[in-house]
């Protein structure tokens, strides 16, 4: 369920960039300082706007016993990127910014909390409108960008859920480096989360779904290093570490492989996170060990894929409250299955129609099945669920809502967990409209 931030946190960005708002601060003054003629050069001529519409309408129609029926809400997004070329020369500087505006279509605090909107904890009803600015200050040397400020991450231990009606993004400073040919490396170094109904920075925590830890910890910040190493055309590896401070610590190891095979293509991606409590261990102990392997084969528009993941260890899968984990569970809808014990069995058959001629037009069936699931908190073992996907997507490619993108989605998830579980018997609908309009 969504939160609105605590009293910590209610000042919002501006109160809370302190440092960070110096550090840019000092790049924008270097920036200031340039002549205008390479100021124009580089930082406008490279320059590119786009502002992103989004129609979103989500519907969890719940089919247990709990008080709450339903959540469904109707929400309008508008997503503003700006982002500036570099100055010239072997420093280069830049400067990128991101406004974000969310608007209630329909809603009512009976059947609010679908994290499309911000939802008062007092009463229950979400807000007409929310929004959020971030700016970030970036620098290139060679083929070396730093950035600084508001930043995304969309990396294994954190990818930033793409699923609702705004972006979620984070407060700190990342480093991508492409210095060694078929490396790519990342660092970083992160205070504060953006989540993705919300328009201020709340410290980190721990996702906690079913009361696996102790939600209420928080974070002074995470770190981390890593990369993606392409070992061949077929073949790439990625490896990295993170430590979200006092909560946990986690290595993520993936191998990801194709080859032809026949007319078609096989590929293979293997998952594993290994994770354990870290410092003061805040959130309580975490001891995990995630492994997953998926194998499709593509055929022509076809494409079949088939799966198993296991979690084993003391506790469930941790990872940073309001993201996603990129493995087998990802982008599910009703669960995210990473349950203490867990095992988990998955099936998806995706179809390209371009394959008989009708470009843009794609579509998606998906089982996942888990079971021997153990909810300590619940004192309920050995528990099962299940759902299914349903999904079909269309860019219209021609006249005048060309580039108009159309997404329905459908699930049906159940479940045998004790009451209060966080997981409810649901039917979930979802239906986004999506145009991205360049500015410049």
């Amino acid at each position: 369920m969504p939160r609105l931030p605590g009293d910590a946190e209610k000042a919002g960005p501006a109160s809370s960039y302190s440092g960070k708002t110096r550090t840019l601060a000092l790049g924008l003054m270097g920036v200031s300082m340039m002549p205008a003629s390479l100021l124009a050069e580089g930082l406008v001529a490279d320059s590119h706007g786009t502002l992103t519409l989004r129609n979103y309408y989500m519907d969890r129609d719940y089919k247990d016993d709990g008080a709450k029926t339903a959540a469904r809400e109707w929400a309008q997004g508008f997503m503003m990127n700006v982002e500036s070329g570099f100055t010239p020369g072997k420093l280069g500087f830049g400067l990128d910014a991101r406004a974000l505006v969310g608007v209630k279509l329909d809603s009512s605090p009976d059947r609010s909390g679908t994290e499309l909107l911000p939802v008062s904890a007092r009463d229950g009803r979400a807000a007409d409108e929310y929004s959020r600015l971030g700016l970030t200050g970036k620098m290139r040397f060679s083929q070396t960008t730093i950035k600084t400020g508001d930043v995304s991450i969309f990396l294994p231990f954190a990818f930033a859920s793409p699923s609702r009606l705004l972006p979620q993004t984070f407060r700190g400073t990342t480093l991508s480096s492409k210095e060694l040919e078929g490396l790519t490396f990342n660092a970083g170094y992160i205070d504060r989360v953006n989540k993705r109904d919300s328009s201020n920075y709340q410290p980190l925590a721990i996702a906690s779904p079913n009361r696996r830890f102790n939600g209420a910890a928080t974070s002074s910040h995470m770190a981390y290093a890593g990369g993606d190493y392409q070992l061949s055309q077929q073949l790439s590896l990625r490896a990295y570490h993170a430590e979200v401070d006092d909560l946990y610590t986690q290595n993520t190891l993936a191998l990801l492989h194709q080859l032809p095979l026949g007319d078609g293509t096989l590929t293979t991606d293997l998952r594993s996170f290994f994770s354990r409590d870290t410092g003061s261990a805040k959130a309580g102990e975490v001891d995990n060990q995630n492994l997953s392997a998926l194998v499709g084969y593509k055929l022509g528009g076809h494409s079949v894929s088939l799966g198993y993941m296991h979690s084993r260890g003391d506790t469930a899968t941790p990872y940073l409250s309001g993201t996603e984990l990129m493995g087998l569970s990802e982008l599910t809808m009703s669960s995210d299955f990473l349950n203490a014990k867990e095992r988990t069995w998955q099936a998806i058959y995706d179809y390209d129609f371009t394959a008989v001629g009708i470009v843009g037009l794609r579509s998606r069936l998906r089982y996942v099945r888990g079971d021997n699931i153990e909810l300590a908190a619940l004192n309920a073992d050995d528990r099962k669920e299940r759902e299914f996907q349903m999904e079909l997507g269309y860019v219209i490619q021609s006249g005048p809502l060309k580039n108009v993108s159309l997404l329905a989605r459908k699930s049906i998830y159940r479940n045998d967990f004790p009451a209060g579980a966080a997981f409810r018997d649901e039917n979930q609908t979802r239906f986004v409209v999506q145009y991205a309009l360049p500015l410049w």
